[in-house]
């Protein structure tokens, strides 16, 4: 089973690094997340560029923003899970912008927290350091200004993670937002927004469970 691994903004496939190895056959998406004329659209055709040839059965992870454009590749490959970690949960026709409202997050906490405290807070020293040091992401609004576009959610399996210790979207928020729109529990997992590089073991071992 190839896993197919959706970035959040700003569309890095390096956010994947430490687990891609850990996953058999794994890979990385690069979204064109700094092209103003790409919407979700442009980010589902990636996903299935990403995907390969007849890749055969696969399992989708979207993570944060991968939330908005994962779902909307489930007609285009055999999609036999979908799995959403620490991610966005759309409704029908509510654009990215629109979300943090109609989700009832709110932005006030998190905007107290710098880069490093909410995302890279519980990475190891090193790694965090290189996280820091690498150019900021760029991502466009378009994405965010478009409506989501599915009707409904895909009739798939779906998995929903939440880390622990996600500062961006924290647990109690993913449990309450998961059971509203999806009808579904979370699993806790360890980490932070970030999990997939700063505890990649520990999250390999729940997307191969």
């Amino acid at each position: 089973m190839r896993f197919i691994l959706v970035p959040g903004a700003g569309g890095q496939a390096w956010d994947w690094h430490r687990l891609v190895p850990l996953l058999g056959d794994a890979v990385a998406v690069q979204l064109p997340a700094g092209d103003d004329t790409a919407g979700l659209g442009e980010y589902a055709d990636a996903i299935v560029a990403a995907a390969g040839t007849d890749p055969g059965p696969v399992v989708v992870v979207g993570h944060s923003m991968g939330g908005l454009s994962a779902p909307l590749v489930c007609d285009r490959l055999d999609v036999r899970r979908l799995v959403l970690l620490n991610a966005m949960i759309p409704a029908p026709g509510e654009s990215g912008g629109q979300w943090w409202e109609g989700s009832g997050h709110s932005r006030v906490d998190i905007g107290k927290l710098d880069e490093a405290e909410r995302y890279f807070h519980d990475l190891p020293p090193t790694l965090r350091a290189e996280a820091l040091v690498r150019p900021e992401p760029e991502q466009s609004e378009t994405p965010f200004a478009e409506p989501w576009p599915l009707a409904s959610w895909p009739e798939v399996e779906t998995q929903v993670l939440a880390g622990a210790e996600d500062r961006l979207f924290p647990v109690d928020f993913q449990r309450r937002l998961a059971r509203e729109r999806l009808g579904l529990e979370v699993q806790v997992v360890p980490g932070g927004h970030m999990a997939a590089l700063s505890r990649p073991e520990e999250l390999a071992a729940a997307l191969l469970n």
